[in-house]
């Protein structure tokens, strides 16, 4: 018995060793590979079967997918970007920056004839989907992270199942890990009514068999090709009492959506959304936007790339809103300097956390970025969830994306860019009135804390790039 375990135990350390090389190969954090390879090697039987779950992180399969649906396709998607780029709008002065990295990251410019409207909170949000579901006369599309069985899930769902009924195709998109509290039921009412539904399932395929940490964070919803909402919503009524922010887009910025859905749905099911993709122009001249999807198929860490430039483009002002803070070391860099070269840099956080563990590490945070000139907000009265940008008097983004190594790295994401000084006036006023109901977070915040706290603090920030 007592050989039997040596050698068990000796295959344990052998396998820890191989999968420590292999934690410090992959693109990661230097903490991250630090703190799996120590693991891995000191306790082994332990690490193993985590690492082979949380220790990826690139997810495998979804870029090869799409390759195959472009073949399917041929010369479709050229056709597509090119029809896109005829809606290019003119570069604006300040942000030729940013516009040649969304470019690159996007394959698509900035286009113009958008009409972009900003909506706080759930009420607007539903209400404004309820309205373009109601109005839809060929299709919906819409993918959720995080859907529940209550009056708000109900509400779209019966939406949707009425408007199938008439004839409009429907397809429904959800995360299984996020929506894990659904039933059964509540998506076989959709499918009876010929409603398409699907999981986005992470896991399908050999190589991602037990990658349940890979989540689809996104938030959309696409009627007829001409209407889009991206923002930080989900779906049901506890976000009713949440601080959120999110957009109803319409112009040919939505087919970026539309496009985002169109590949999720192919990983998740291997069917093709054939429905209309010629972009729709709002208005003249409209309002410049992007949309910048993001994920760990990236070959590149595009969510990272994108925030770190917003910050490091700004002139005069760079203002966040996010319910996580755990940046990477690139965002806390280009954090640091942008208030140390005079940037007025103001984080709003959320002063009642949901995630305590997100939060201790969040604190450690606090002394680096006070100590460069960053200010930092805690938003008083209910959870602050949404997530936005404000870089100086021309340029907002909204999205699906929190200041954290999971939405920079792990999570499918989406976020929308605006270049244009209206829009960028109607998300001041936002974020003046957030500030409004927050107590800044006075220097020393984390020195004053009780002893455990700051231990416990530093231990989730240890913790934090492995998950």
């Amino acid at each position: 018995m007592s050989s039997t375990l040596a050698i068990v135990l000796l295959v344990s350390e052998l396998f820890g060793v191989l999968l420590a090389v292999d934690a410090v190969m992959r693109p990661r954090s230097p903490q991250g590979a630090i703190a799996w390879s120590v693991a891995l090697v000191s306790i082994p039987t332990v690490a193993i079967p985590v690492y082979l779950v949380f220790g990826r992180t690139q997810f495998r399969g979804y870029a090869e997918a799409l390759r195959d649906k472009e073949r399917q396709l041929d010369e479709r998607i050229p056709d597509w970007y090119r029809r896109m780029a005829a809606f290019a709008a003119q570069p604006k002065a300040g942000l030729e920056r940013i516009e040649a990295v969304a470019r690159r990251l996007t394959n698509v410019p900035f286009t113009a004839g958008n009409c972009v409207e900003l909506l706080v909170d759930a009420e607007a949000t539903y209400g404004s989907m309820l309205d373009a579901i109601g109005r839809a006369q060929t299709y919906v599309l819409v993918q959720f992270y995080i859907v529940r069985d209550d009056r708000s899930g109900r509400a779209l769902r019966d939406a949707l199942i009425e408007r199938a009924r008439d004839g409009v195709r429907v397809c429904f998109l959800y995360d299984e890990i996020g929506s894990i509290k659904l039933p059964a039921s509540f998506l076989d009412e959709m499918r009876r009514a010929s409603i398409r539904v699907s999981g986005f399932r992470t896991t399908q395929g050999f190589r991602n068999r037990f990658q349940i940490n890979f989540r689809n964070h996104r938030k959309l919803l696409v009627v007829d090709g001409r209407t889009g909402f991206i923002g930080g919503l989900n779906l049901g009524d506890e976000y009713r009492d949440f601080r959120d922010t999110h957009l109803r887009i319409e112009g040919p910025a939505v087919q970026q959506i539309q496009l985002t859905i169109r590949k999720d749905w192919y990983w998740a099911t291997r069917e093709i959304i054939d429905f209309a993709d010629q972009p729709i122009v709002a208005t003249e001249p409209g309002q410049a936007v992007t949309i910048v999807n993001t994920g760990p198929a990236d070959p590149v860490p595009k969510c990272s790339i994108l925030f770190s430039e917003l910050v490091a483009g700004a002139r005069s002002r760079v203002w966040i809103a996010s319910p996580y803070f755990v940046p990477d070391d690139v965002m806390t860099r280009a954090l640091q300097s942008a208030a140390k070269r005079g940037v007025d840099v103001r984080i709003v956080l959320p002063d009642e956390p949901d995630q305590r563990f997100v939060e201790l590490a969040s604190l450690t945070y606090y002394t680096e970025m006070m100590g460069s000139g960053v200010r930092l907000f805690r938003y008083k009265g209910r959870f602050m969830h949404h997530k936005v940008i404000l870089v100086d008097d021309d340029l907002a983004a909204v999205g699906t994306v929190n200041l954290d190594y999971r939405s920079l790295y792990l999570n499918f994401e989406e976020t929308a860019v605006v270049a244009d000084r209206q829009f960028a006036r109607k998300v001041e006023a936002m974020l003046d009135d957030d500030l409004a109901h927050c107590d800044e977070v006075a220097p020393g915040y984390l020195e004053n804390q009780p002893f455990h706290i700051r231990i416990q603090a530093r231990v989730a920030r240890l913790a934090s790039p492995l998950l």
